[in-house]
C-alpha cells in the first residue's frame, strides 16, 4: 500500500506544494512545529533514508538547501533546522523547520497552530523565493 508521502506525489492527495523537480517534492507539514515548516520527499518511496541509493542522498541536500533559503527569507527565522526521524511516514524524508528568536527550540511532538489561510499563505511565499 502507498504511503501518505506517494499518494501526495502521485496528486491523489492534495498538499501545500513548495517545489517539485523529477526525483523530489517540498510541501509544508500540515502537523507543523512552526510556521514553515516543510517536508523534503524522495519521489521513490523508501522506508529508511539510509537505504536511498546514493545518487538520490547526494541530491537531496542541495534540493532541501533551496528550500531552506526561501524558508529563511519569507519566514525570517534565525536559521531553518533539520531533522530525520523518519518514524511517522514509512516513507523517508527531512523535516525544514524555521527557528524563530522567540522558540530557539523545538520538537516534533509539540504542534504549532497555522490556519489553512496562514498555510496556504506561507506557500506561495516560500514557493515564490525557491530557485530550483
Amino acid at each position: 500500500m502507498a504511503s501518505i508521502f506517494t499518494r501526495i506525489i502521485q496528486g491523489e492527495i492534495p498538499c501545500y506544494k513548495i517545489a517539485e523537480n523529477d526525483q523530489f517534492i517540498a510541501f509544508l507539514d500540515i502537523n507543523p512545529v512552526a510556521k514553515g515548516h516543510t517536508l523534503v520527499v524522495p519521489k521513490v518511496e523508501i522506508d529508511y533514508l539510509f537505504d536511498q541509493p546514493d545518487d538520490v542522498l547526494a541530491a537531496m541536500l542541495p534540493f532541501a538547501k533551496k528550500i531552506a533559503r526561501a524558508i529563511d527569507e519569507v519566514t525570517g527565522c534565525i536559521r531553518t533546522g533539520i531533522i530525520v526521524e523518519g518514524l511517522e511516514v514509512p516513507h523517508s524524508h527531512l523535516h525544514l523547520i524555521p527557528i524563530y528568536p522567540a522558540r530557539k527550540g523545538f520538537s516534533l511532538g509539540i504542534k504549532s497552530s497555522v490556519s489553512k489561510d496562514d498555510m496556504s499563505l506561507i506557500a506561495e511565499q516560500i514557493r515564490s523565493k525557491v530557485q530550483l
